[in-house]
């Protein structure tokens, strides 16, 4: 049982390659995640990296970590983002 609580939290995450370009995703197993984009894997930061986490959020729930995710896609850089980094920060 305590297995399965600690597979169902998530992170929200922000990368950053050499060109000051960022990603954001969602993932339950960040260094797995990174190690995907990384090696082209995910379609879209395929050929970008490498990349680099600057940001994690506190652990949540699924569908909490889909919520902030889908907030912070719309803010798309600005005052909001930098909002919602602060509030969700990793403890």
């Amino acid at each position: 049982m305590c297995d399965a609580l600690i597979q169902d939290r998530y992170v929200v995450y922000i990368l950053e390659n050499e060109e000051h370009r960022h990603y954001i995703g969602m993932t339950s197993d960040l260094r797995k995640r990174v190690e995907q984009h990384n090696s082209g894997v995910s379609k879209w930061t395929k050929n970008r990296g490498p990349w680099h986490v600057t940001w994690v959020s506190k652990t949540m729930e699924h569908r909490e970590a889909g919520m902030l995710e889908k907030k912070m896609k719309r803010q798309k850089g600005g005052v909001g983002l930098l909002k919602l980094i602060d509030d969700y920060r990793s403890l």
